[in-house]
């Protein structure tokens, strides 16, 4: 995973199997509870999985971009805008983004 201060770049959080080798769900989300209470928001690239938003309260939002491809303008542009507004709504707002392993989109 990769970290700033307000910007948490992981692999997908998952479950069954493929948590084994990658970011188990209910292991992220007690994470973010954690380390952010109220005060994160969780970004999924992924256009080919998604996942329960429950575990995350519902702060999940989805940007449907192709594995190894350049987003469209429009959604880098709607992400932009969203992260920005929930970044400007308090200084303890994070972000964790996330595709599927990590680093391809």
């Amino acid at each position: 995973a990769f970290s700033t201060d307000r910007i948490i770049a992981m692999s997908f959080p998952s479950s069954g199997k493929q948590s084994f080798y990658r970011n188990p769900i209910k292991e992220v989300a007690r994470f973010l509870d954690t380390k952010h209470p109220d005060h994160y928001k969780v970004y999924n690239l992924c256009s080919e999985k998604g996942y329960d938003p429950k575990y995350f309260h519902y702060r999940v939002e989805r940007i449907f971009i192709e594995d190894h491809n350049v987003p469209a303008l429009q959604d880098m542009l709607k992400f932009t805008a969203s992260v920005r507004e929930w970044m400007n709504q308090d200084e303890k707002n994070i972000i964790a983004i996330h595709c599927k392993g990590g680093k391809g989109r």
